[in-house]
């Protein structure tokens, strides 16, 4: 299959070497196959664990003691071919005859296969495709799969294989020979291999791959007399360049070094010009790197086949994986599968090309063939962005039978799968084979679009359309554009590739250490590199765009820039990057670290500066998607607003009303507000209290008059004040604070000082907040009580239909809900009675203390509503701090202690169970009892897939994450139905 699509432009961790661990080449040279095995059964079964950054050394150092027989002649070499044939015989018979109790390698063929596409969390979602074109007919060069499960026991067990796998990979090995007719390592007929990852999700890019597998001094020359010399040599120069970066620990800056230098001594300027002689003295000077790094090039293709494996096992547990499932939320796959296929070869000349298709366009969802392809080259060239690649549609001028036979397996591929298809494809001599399929990463405009043509083009149902849409994408759809792009045509400095849509503002970065840490500053930025490589994955996911010179649309940097909604700028040749003096130049300007640039991810335009963006809108495909998401989900999805604006920006991306209105926000309003504030909490006395509290009075009523006009037929829960007194004082020098609140509420700074002392505490989230707030100064509770029904009566006289709901905060006991429900209620009576009219109301609580969980029951005979307030009720249920959080969490999700951040995804086992219990004591204590989720999960879609299942009225989010909310209500309400079935 040799032409892999799969990125390997990253090295792994160095190893350290000492002589001790260096074996002979020679030696090496003259081993066996039958002693090969035989120190490949070692290693499987060894009891003792190595720990895998020493491992690769262990066996090179067994490999010493155990060859170190001297130099053998080619003619001796070649009298050892019946031995080597016997003993594989001995062990494929051995492998047969002897039961297995878990088959952990499928052969695949186009004489048929073991596996198919239904067993993609065995398979991995590369093998269970191999298998599934193989089964309908398609050309795939022959190959087996390693399990997924077979990873997670090697990992479990020491980075060691269990036993038996060994000579099930063999066995399966015989039979990928027997069918394609050449066997690994022979010297006349040679079989070379690809090793690839292959995860149940597809992670682009995030694991290892080694190509031409196989060959060595020998059957290089084998290669040679059989296809040519310079395709040998530049088959073997590929496979030391990557088998040293991937296997050895070795920087591939090495190997392009003397590439580089190279080309320049022979005055040419690219890869395809250096001549056979050429390409054999770079296979020299590739050996010598190994060499100077203190490492030794196994000789053995069968090491070299176990050491691969090893290596994409390992790869699963490395960093940019790790970061790269966290990023994707991908939790519960035992491991990445390792798929080892026959190679095919781009690279045999003319008539050879390799690439990379979708049979939609990835950005836009357009229905036509969407690709890249490069003559002569095999497929890490494509993906890497070593050579700018051609559009796709020029095949058919260079290769028209292949071009046409390529169209027809899209359409059959897409119409299989029932989804967009992302393809890799090798064309030898002339005849096409098809690497891998699987379903494309799309943009969030792409998403929709396919969607919605696939159900009117009657691929699809309306329900598997809406399981095709992704949260993200909906996200995507949401972030701004650019508000007028005439008016930035000045600043404009070049333009490259529009690899990835939408619009992009930040300031300049050179490296993904320096991206994650300006966002952690908060500061928006936009990665700049010559090519973007798998160990860029953080940078690329704290990026708000990615800029590039190399690579096409189908590079690392454009596919994983496109599944992250990130806007990429790719293969934008005259773009200089001086990676050393953090600086690039395009367009004859010189830019500096830190400088701010825009990217139009739609046009490929790099501006110069801060170009203004515009919220975007929702319209056209995506209100028609939205119409059937909202047609199939029975949870309803409300808005947390503070403001009149936020709330219509919520009702725009469809709110069904507002969850939760935080009173205290609005206090911050403006000057006249937050000195009314300050006032009311340095107040010695009720009526001084009071009469800053009715100074509020007025903007509070206005406030919520504007959200229930904006609101307009749907509820609005305005929960009372909750967080302490002391968030509202400024922060800063105590004594400089002092003055100014003195200044501001005509005290003296003494009376100041005392006050302050007196409301600080030890604990303020578990202190003098929410109700005990109000329950000591009722006053307040009474003020924003009144605030909310006054308004609510004035909005009903403007014509408005109003339905307020006053929620409680920090509940615990029956009492403290009671006295609460009282003042609220004695407060309406007076308002009704000085209006002359009633509105409909509800007073309810919100259920986020444990125990107020445990008591729902006797709490729903008083409360019409619950509202779970999921930030406070974790923190509490975790007794973990929400602002300290962050120092821990990532490291419990990273070693598996934790599944997700309990506050960003619902902790189902424990908070969850709080949330079951009380939804259902509390509907036994008031049937029909109203209960929703008003924290941050409430827009997070496994933790609306939860609440749905679970019974809930509905989840109330943030307004730009309604649609997201609204997709998962309906893919819960569906796949419910499905299950039920």
């Amino acid at each position: 299959q040799g032409d892999t699509h799969s990125t390997t432009r990253s090295s792994p961790p160095k190893m350290a070497a000492t002589s001790a661990q260096t074996f002979s080449t020679n030696a090496v040279a003259s081993r066996s196959r039958e002693v090969t095995r035989n120190n490949a059964a070692a290693r499987v079964v060894s009891a003792s664990p190595a720990p895998a950054a020493t491992r690769r050394s262990v066996v090179a150092a067994s490999q010493k003691s155990a060859f170190a027989q001297g130099d053998l002649k080619v003619s001796q070499r070649k009298q050892t071919k019946q031995t080597r044939a016997a003993t594989r015989r001995a062990v494929t018979t051995k492998a047969v005859a002897a039961p297995v109790k878990t088959q952990n390698v499928y052969v695949f063929s186009e004489k048929g296969s073991d596996g198919d596409q239904s067993m993609k969390m065995l398979l991995g979602g590369k093998g269970a495709n191999l298998a599934e074109m193989c089964n309908i007919g398609l050309s795939v060069p022959p190959g087996l799969t390693i399990t997924t499960e077979t990873c997670k026991d090697y990992n479990n067990n020491g980075q060691k294989l269990p036993d038996g796998v060994w000579e099930e990979i063999l066995a399966g090995l015989t039979k990928v020979e027997e069918t394609f007719g050449a066997k690994l390592g022979d010297l006349e007929n040679p079989l070379l291999l690809s090793v690839r990852s292959g995860a149940a999700i597809s992670m682009p890019g995030m694991m290892d791959t080694v190509l031409n597998l196989g060959l060595n001094d020998d059957v290089v020359e084998g290669l040679a007399k059989k296809s040519g010399a310079r395709f040998a040599y530049d088959s073997y120069r590929r496979f030391l360049d990557m088998f040293g970066c991937v296997v050895m620990g070795l920087h591939h800056e090495a190997f392009e070094h003397e590439l580089e230098g190279l080309k320049a001594e022979k005055g040419v300027t690219e890869d395809t010009e250096l001549s056979a002689e050429d390409l054999k003295e770079l296979v020299a000077r590739f050996k010598a790197v190994y060499e100077k790094f203190g490492k030794s090039f196994p000789l053995d293709p069968l090491e070299q086949m176990k050491l691969a494996i090893f290596a994409v096992f390992d790869s699963w547990m490395s960093d940019r994986a790790i970061l790269y499932r966290e990023v994707e939320k991908i939790q519960g796959l035992a491991g990445t599968a390792v798929n080892i296929q026959t190679m095919v070869f781009g690279n045999l000349g003319e008539s050879s090309g390799t690439g990379v298709c979708f049979t939609r366009d990835p950005s836009t969802g357009e229905n036509y063939l969407y690709g890249e392809y490069l003559i002569n080259a095999q497929g890490e060239d494509v993906v890497a962005g070593i050579r700018t690649p051609e559009p796709i549609s020029r095949l058919q001028d260079n290769l028209p039978e292949a071009f046409n036979q390529l169209v027809a397996n899209t359409q059959l591929l897409e119409t299989h799968y029932k989804n967009m298809q992302d393809i890799e494809f090798t064309v030898q001599d002339g005849k096409l084979y098809m690497l891998q399929c699987r379903s494309g990463k799309r943009t969030g405009a792409g998403a929709i679009k396919i969607a919605v043509d696939m159900v009117d083009e009657g691929l699809v149902d309306i329900k598997t359309a809406i399981g095709m849409v992704e949260g993200t994408h909906l996200d995507q759809l949401l972030h701004p554009q650019f508000k007028n792009e005439d008016a930035y045509a000045a600043d404009v400095l070049g333009t490259g590739l529009p690899a990835s849509p939408g619009a992009a503002v930040g300031q300049v970065v050179f490296s993904g250490e320096a991206a994650v840490m300006t966002k952690a500053a908060g500061i928006p930025c936009i990665l700049v590199r010559t090519e973007t490589s798998p160990e860029d994955v953080g940078g690329m996911s704290a990026s708000e765009g990615i800029l590039t010179a190399r690579g096409g649309m189908t590079s690392h940097a454009a596919v994983v820039a496109r599944g992250w909604g990130k806007t990429c700028v790719s293969g934008c040749a005259a773009l200089q990057v001086n990676d050393e003096a953090r600086t690039f130049t395009l367009g004859g300007v010189t830019v500096q670290e830190n400088d701010w640039i825009s990217l139009n991810g739609n046009t490929g335009e790099v501006i110069l500066g801060k170009a203004e963006l515009a919220p975007a809108e929702m319209a056209g495909d995506l209100e028609r998607f939205m119409s059937w998401v909202d047609e199939h989900r029975t949870l309803k999805v409300l808005t947390n607003a503070d403001t009149p604006e936020d709330a219509a920006v919520a009702r725009k991306n469809g709110a069904e009303g507002i969850g939760l209105v935080r009173s205290e926000h609005m206090f911050f309003g403006s000057d006249e507000r937050i000195r009314a504030v300050r006032k009311m909490i340095m107040a010695g006395t009720t009526e001084v209290r009071k009469a800053a509290l009715d100074d509020l009075l007025p903007f509070q009523r206005e406030d919520f008059e504007g959200i229930f006009k904006a609101m307009d037929g749907y509820p609005v829960t305005v929960r009372l004040l909750d967080p302490p007194l002391h968030e509202f004082l400024p922060e800063g020098d105590l004594d400089e604070i002092a003055e100014q609140i003195a200044e501001m509420t005509e005290s003296t700074t003494d009376e100041v000082l005392d006050r302050m002392e007196a409301l600080s505490e030890v604990n303020p989230m578990l202190g003098f907040r929410g109700c005990r707030l109000a329950i000591t100064y009722p006053e307040i509770a009474e003020m924003q009580a009144r605030a909310v029904l006054e308004a609510a009566c004035n909005a009903q006289a403007a014509g408005v239909a109003v339905q307020a709901d006053v929620m409680v905060p920090l509940v615990g006991t029956v009492a403290e809900f009671l006295n609460q429900e009282a003042l609220i209620r004695a407060t309406a009576k007076a308002v009704f009675a000085e209006k002359g009219v009633e509105v409909p109301y509800r007073v309810g609580t919100m259920i986020e203390i444990p125990r107020a969980a445990l008591m729902a029951a006797e709490i729903a005979q008083h409360a019409e509503f619950f509202s779970f307030g999921t930030n406070d009720l974790t923190q509490m249920t975790f007794g973990y701090s929400r602002d300290d959080v962050g120092k821990f969490v990532g490291d419990y999700v990273a070693k598996g202690i934790l599944k997700h951040d309990p506050f960003e995804v619902i902790d189902f086992e424990g908070v969850g169970q709080l949330i079951t219990m009380a939804t259902k004591n509390g509907r036994a204590g008031r049937p029909g009892l109203k209960v929703g989720v008003c924290g941050e999960q409430g827009g997070e879609p496994l933790s609306v897939e939860f609440f749905h299942n679970e019974g809930l009225d509905y989840v109330s989010c943030s307004p730009f994450r309604v649609p997201i909310a609204r997709l998962a209500a309906a893919q819960a309400a569906i796949k419910a139905a499905k299950d039920a079935n």
